[in-house]
């Protein structure tokens, strides 16, 4: 598989990113670092991204059904040299289904995710998935 995207920014302004019919505004200047994400919030939203959407994917090959997920993750950045260090994500899945096998899901996520599989071999991560029945 091979993937595209385009990107542009305005000096002294912000960035997007065009991603097949969708438009992502970054920011590249300080006037717009508290509204606007960064590349590294970008970069937590897409290992974000890719766990929900293994969670999608394994509740049709797990047969398993849930309402919604919420995700948080959170990163220790390193300054010399800057990368991130450590990542760690809390998982919380809405359902009331008895199929859902948590550490089968778990393990699958951390398997198959490309995402995932990308930053783990520069990173340390550490998750946890919890599921709400209300």
């Amino acid at each position: 598989m091979k993937y595209a995207i385009k990107a542009n920014s305005v000096s002294k302004k912000d960035a997007n990113l065009s991603i097949k019919q969708s438009e992502i505004s970054f920011g590249t200047t300080p006037e717009t670092a508290d509204y606007l994400p960064n590349p590294a919030e970008l970069f937590l939203g897409s290992f974000s991204a890719c766990i929900l959407k293994n969670v999608e994917r394994f509740s049709i090959l797990m047969n398993f059904e849930y309402t919604k997920t919420e995700i948080t993750v959170s990163a220790t950045r390193l300054e010399k040299p800057p990368r991130m260090d450590e990542i760690n994500y809390d998982l919380i899945i809405h359902s009331q289904d008895s199929n859902l096998n948590i550490e089968l899901l778990k393990k699958n996520i951390e398997k198959h995710g490309t995402i995932f599989n990308t930053v783990l071999a520069s990173c340390t991560i550490t998750g946890k998935i919890e599921i709400k029945t209300e």
